[in-house]
């Protein structure tokens, strides 16, 4: 199915409304276009989705060698400016589908923000800013985490007015700047919700609600999620037009591509400065340091290059496993994983093992023959 019409847009985006903007009284939803990834025309490299020299220079330079199955489906329809909703597991590339389409569309003339990103959290806006500017490096784009928690509220809000094409933030910190009337709404032609389901798991229905208020009428939407709750529904029922569903089955992404281990150990803990985590992510980023140490949050970042994860701990999640270690071999690489455990956490990764269908092996005495 490779005709995906642009002109799911209404001239007007909502019947019986004057307003330029949104309106939550009435609904923009018309019929949905459900796709999965076996039923949709897919893309298979980077060059089939007629991009810019500087933009597909950025993506093979970061790492990126061929589209994940996310991207083989979704890019093409976000390019074309539908409405869309991508519905699939963590580790699958939804973050780098994101980055990808917001660039691609991104008119290096006009200084003033053009896509709007919303995250649940400011370590997810942080880290994904990061990933705009490695990808976006030689279009020359700006970008701006406009987040609450860090930082000056004066400098983010300066940062902003300057004008920045590209703005990602948490929804209360990004409805704050619109009314300040410091974000500039005017040239905003793109809303991603990454995380849909985070997003509204949190709360933010009415901060979600409250940007989309003051957004034009004829914005093109796209929701990245895992799961589609009620309260995510209502916002794609009432403000998303006739929306291209996109269903990557979650049986269809494993670990088969990563190798992974266990050693048991006894554990000790140790704090570490935002400073000292700051500069060992530019270490790692420019690949001056061959060694990361990361949190969860910044485990969400992508680093396709990535050969080997330590888990110093497991993660208190399922799905916080594959967003560890599931990027590193999801672009045609071998990753490895060696998860450190101590004897109350056997079952924690036994656990793993079954929700993954995969076989954990403990650490062989000679590790060099992994290498």
């Amino acid at each position: 199915m490779d005709d995906f019409s642009t002109e799911n847009k209404p001239s007007s985006a909502l019947e019986n409304d004057s307003s330029e903007n949104y309106s939550t009284s009435a609904c923009k939803h018309e019929s949905d276009e459900t796709l999965d990834d076996t039923s949709i025309n897919k893309i298979d490299t980077f060059d089939d989705l007629n991009l810019c020299e500087s933009l597909l220079r950025g993506i093979y330079a970061y790492g990126f060698e061929q589209p994940s199955r996310v991207q083989q489906c979704a890019m093409k329809p976000c390019n074309m400016g539908r409405d869309v909703i991508v519905q699939a597991q963590s580790g699958t590339g939804k973050t780098a589908s994101c980055v990808i389409a917001v660039l691609k569309q991104i008119d290096l003339s006009i200084e003033d923000c053009q896509a709007l990103v919303l995250v649940p959290a400011w370590e997810l806006a942080e880290s994904m800013r990061r990933l705009f500017s490695s990808i976006g490096e030689y279009m020359n784009i700006t970008c701006h985490a406009c987040i609450g928690g860090t930082g000056s509220i004066r400098d983010d809000l300066s940062r902003l007015e300057a004008g920045v094409q590209v703005v990602i933030g948490t929804p209360g910190r990004v409805n704050d700047a619109l009314n300040r009337s410091k974000l500039r709404s005017d040239n905003i032609k793109m809303l991603i919700l990454d995380e849909g389901d985070e997003l509204v798991s949190r709360g933010f229905e009415d901060q979600i609600y409250d940007v989309l208020q003051k957004l034009p009428s004829n914005i093109q939407m796209v929701i990245f999620t895992a799961t589609i709750p009620c309260e995510l529904e209502k916002i794609i029922t009432k403000f998303m037009t006739n929306p291209v569903r996109i269903l990557i089955e979650s049986n269809n992404f494993t670990l088969d591509h990563a190798r992974q281990f266990y050693v048991n150990i006894e554990r000790e803990h140790d704090n570490m400065s935002q400073q000292e985590r700051d500069t060992y992510l530019k270490k790692f980023q420019t690949r001056s340091s061959r060694l990361l140490i990361a949190t969860d949050p910044f485990a969400r970042t992508i680093f396709p290059y990535a050969e080997l994860f330590i888990n110093y701990d497991l993660p208190r999640s399922m799905e916080a496993y594959i967003n560890r270690i599931g990027h590193g071999g999801a672009y045609g690489r071998t990753a490895t994983a060696i998860n450190f455990i101590n004897d109350s956490e056997r079952q924690q990764l036994h656990d793993i093992e079954q929700f993954y269908n995969i076989h954990i092996k403990e650490l062989p005495t000679d590790i060099a023959e992994l290498f």
